[in-house]
């Protein structure tokens, strides 16, 4: 029995464990295992509770003597739930969450057994940053580096799996000299400074608002592959996707995957990771069967941008624990199997200020439709002046294969507004006047008096848009399955704030001047909808003739990865990022360094796995099966069956054309590595890997792919497609 067929079965066999809800209301598990208000509330005193209280909502600073009022709270609370340890739990810039654990358990001068966490642990510790990436911020040999605590995420705990637990507290991760080496910190700093210039901006519309807050919702795909199954793909372990595997006879093309029915045991797995999520204060609220076979979604409730980023990455790791008890291994790559579709991270993000108004939905009332339209249209300006840094954001190794591939949004970047709005702009632009009104809801007449009414949105979605307005806020949908979410809205936020701080700049300047309030705002808009109109795009993304329109229009297709992080270094990117203080020119250009050694190592490793899949799996494999055939060939030849034994021989021809050609190009790609591996230059090396070095892929991929159907199933080395997108 081999090994792929020693997996196939002990898949077969799962069986789903029987889960035991862990209470009687699914609300009364929420947030059961944060540091949340509630507990903070219980537990410190009034005095520190508001000092904690109004560093979440201002950004104030904690004194020593409230952090450690606050950690002694926090060791009793997580202590009485079974937690032995703690840590600073933050997200370096390789993509994953890190965690060094330290235990309460402590040792007095005496030798007495004690119990300790003080507020200078709570705010502060110092983990070695020598191998963290740095992009070039600091040399391998200095190692110092300080996690910092964030009390505006929750501290939570984590469950080990082996009976205790930790607590963790969420924090920025910065270098010795106080540069960010993570992904948080230049978020919170992009959230203070678009609040700041939102909020002044409100200002002019409503004395009232005195913090605008941005808002997120990730939507979150996955694949689920048998553990069994994934263990027998050495590309899947190594790489994150199959490098080799024929597309099986049925694949999406019948549409039926999408929002089917959802196998018992991937509910069962579902389930219960929605139950720990909860626990966690991850408010999970949809899931579903995606497009592609062995594909699913699940998305939260929207929550503040920094909230909404931590819990992401946290769903992620909690994902994958909760995979590993039913057997499941969960897929987060762009695009892990070839022919259907790949993953991404949808999202969605709206502005809402303090006193409850979603600055990105249109109301009935012309005052407030004026507000609307301005914020509408600075975001827009925002995305067409630095649609190249935005692109950026979500380019990696894995997302370089899922964009503009008739699944996800192109690599143009554009943004879609519907019908309704963009002639309502050009309403504005023609004849200086706002038209648009929410008026009176429309409701489909379908002749089905049983049927309740049916109101239509006031503006229809387009999937093919990377940027597209959705009635109350933008999603953009191009960023990766695998990727940390804070990249791109930290370029999203920064550009807004940017944007909205030009505007109030000239709205000063022409109020000073004596121009009413109102044509004011109007003549600028009207400016921002003529400079940015190219941008805006209704109809197939995925079309030829988009392409060629983005093209007369002026817009980037920015198709590699290699070519795209150039935006980080521009001095446009360097001016706005240092103008709003989110990052330096050093900090950005260590963001570009950093993005561009991920992008060669991940096509480093993807080259040497298929050169170890290639020679030491498939042909060796094939070899052996040629001598099969030749032996079965040689007995026909020897009783005279001549015509019997020549479609065998036919079929020896085909493998060893297959082999030749596959040595060879496995050589040529071994060879190219090389070259790629001895250039200096990080761009030119990475441009060798992206161009030359990953050519080979696709054609070693399409001989090996021919040699699985040529070869007897029993003796095919890996498992196929359609026992790891199928096997329920």
């Amino acid at each position: 029995m081999t090994f792929r067929s020693k997996a196939f079965e002990i898949a077969q066999s799962r069986v789903s464990p029987v889960l035991t809800p862990p209470a009687e209301k699914v609300a009364d598990l929420y947030g059961i295992n944060t540091f949340s208000d509630d507990v903070m509330k219980t537990l410190l005193s009034a005095e520190a509770y508001t000092k904690v209280s109004n560093a979440i909502r201002s950004g104030s600073t904690i004194d020593i003597e409230v952090a450690d009022e606050v950690s002694a709270a926090m060791k009793s609370w997580a202590i009485s739930k079974g937690a032995t340890h703690y840590t600073h739990w933050f997200q370096p810039l390789n993509g994953t969450t890190a965690e060094k654990h330290d235990s309460f358990f402590d040792l007095t001068i005496d030798g007495r057994a004690v119990e300790k966490f003080k507020g200078s642990a709570l705010v502060q510790q110092e983990p070695d940053a020598s191998s963290f990436p740095s992009g070039g911020l600091r040399a391998t040999f200095e190692a110092r580096g300080y996690t910092g605590w964030d009390p505006s995420s929750p501290a939570f705990l984590m469950d080990n799996g082996a009976g205790g637990k930790t607590l963790c507290i969420p924090s920025v991760f910065i270098s010795y000299n106080g540069e960010a080496l993570d992904y948080k910190a230049p978020l919170l700093r992009s959230l203070v400074m678009l609040d700041k210039a939102a909020t002044s901006v409100c200002q002019f519309f409503n004395r009232d608002v005195n913090k605008v807050t941005p808002t997120l919702g990730i939507e979150q795909e996955y694949f689920l592959v048998d553990k069994a199954l994934y263990y027998a793909r050495p590309d899947l372990l190594m790489a994150g996707r199959t490098v080799f595997g024929h597309s099986p006879a049925r694949g999406q093309q019948l549409d039926d995957h999408y929002f089917g029915s959802i196998s018992p045991r991937v509910n069962t797995f579902m389930v219960d990771f929605e139950f720990e999520a909860l626990k966690l204060g991850i408010p999970v609220r949809t899931r579903h069967n995606e497009v592609a076979p062995g594909q699913f979604e699940c998305a939260p409730t929207f929550e503040e941008v920094n909230l909404a980023i931590d819990h992401n990455a946290l769903l992620m790791d909690l994902m994958q624990k909760v995979g590993d008890k039913h057997n499941f291994q969960v897929l987060f790559h762009e695009k892990p199997f070839a022919g259907i579709n790949g993953s991404g991270k949808h999202n969605n993000w709206s502005l809402s200020t303090d006193t409850g108004i979603n600055l990105l939905a249109p109301t009935s009332k012309p005052k407030e439709n004026l507000r609307f339209l301005t914020f509408l249209m600075n975001v827009v300006k925002a995305v067409h002046d630095h649609a190249d840094l935005l692109r950026a954001s979500i380019s990696s190794a894995g997302n370089e294969h899922r964009l503009g591939a008739n699944e996800a949004p192109p690599s143009i970047v554009s943004v879609f507004l519907g019908n309704d709005l963009t002639s309502m702009l050009e309403e504005l632009v023609n004849k200086g006047e706002i038209t648009l009104e929410k008026g009176e809801n429309f409701y489909y007449k379908l002749g089905l008096t049983r049927i309740p009414n049916l109101q239509r949105d006031n503006t229809d979605r387009n999937r093919t848009s990377p940027f597209c307005f959705t009635g109350n806020k933008f999603e953009y949908r191009a960023v990766g399955s695998s990727q940390n979410s804070a990249s791109p809205m930290i370029i999203l936020n920064t550009i807004v704030a940017n944007q909205l701080m030009d505007f109030k700049r000239e709205m000063d300047e022409r109020l000073a001047s004596g121009e009413e309030k109102k044509v004011a705002t109007v003549e600028i808009l009207k400016r921002y909808f003529t400079e940015s109109k190219n941008i805006l795009f209704e109809g197939n993304g995925y079309s030829e003739e988009w392409i060629e329109l983005a093209k007369e229009r002026g817009l980037s297709n920015i198709r590699t990865t290699y070519d795209a992080l150039y935006a980080y270094k521009t001095d446009k990117t360097i001016s706005v990022f240092e103008r709003t203080g989110v990052l330096n020119s050093r900090e950005l250009h260590a963001r570009y360094e950093i993005e561009l050694e991920n992008y060669v190592k991940k096509i480093q490793i993807e080259s040497r796995v298929i050169s170890d899949l290639a020679l030491n799996h498939i042909v060796s494999t094939v070899v052996k099966y040629q001598f099969k055939l030749a032996q079965t060939a040689r007995s026909l030849t020897d009783l005279e069956m001549l015509e019997e034994a020549e479609p065998i021989k036919e079929i020896i021809r085909d493998i060893s054309s297959h082999v030749v050609v596959i040595k060879r190009l496995v050589h040529e790609m071994t060879e190219s590595r090389k070259t790629a591996n001895n250039i200096d230059d990080l761009f030119e090396k990475a441009k060798y890997y992206g161009s030359n070095v990953k050519y080979f892929f696709d054609e070693i991929r399409y001989h090996v792919d021919k040699l699985e159907l040529l070869i007897d199933d029993e003796d095919w080395p890996l498992a196929k497609y359609r026992e790891m997108l199928f096997l329920e």
